[in-house]
């Protein structure tokens, strides 16, 4: 499963930028990685997993902007066409995450 996270903050004011900034740094903390500016993806082994990465996303929230979570597939994930310049871009394969039982 891959859970995506994309936002839209204000950042008019040090307030709202502080606040856009620990949202990110939170994003970060929990094992995201920038896709896009505002745009962060994680890769989690089970539909369970992501349910936790999606509910520390949920306490993260800022108080003003809005914020948008989904979850796909790892199937879904792979037939994304991605392209830089009109060109299409070799897909990275995503880092292996290894659990310990």
């Amino acid at each position: 499963m891959w859970v995506l996270v994309f936002f839209d903050l204000p950042t008019e004011t040090s307030t709202d930028r502080k606040r856009a900034t620990r949202f990110r740094k939170d994003l970060l903390d929990d094992g995201f990685n920038m896709f896009q500016f505002s745009i962060y993806i994680r890769f989690c082994a089970s539909r369970a997993n992501a349910e936790v990465h999606t509910k520390r996303v949920k306490r993260a929230l800022p108080k003003h902007g809005k914020v948008g979570v989904m979850q796909i597939t790892d199937k879904q994930f792979g037939m994304m066409e991605l392209f830089h310049c009109q060109k299409e871009v070799e897909k990275e394969t995503p880092n292996q995450q290894l659990e310990l039982f």
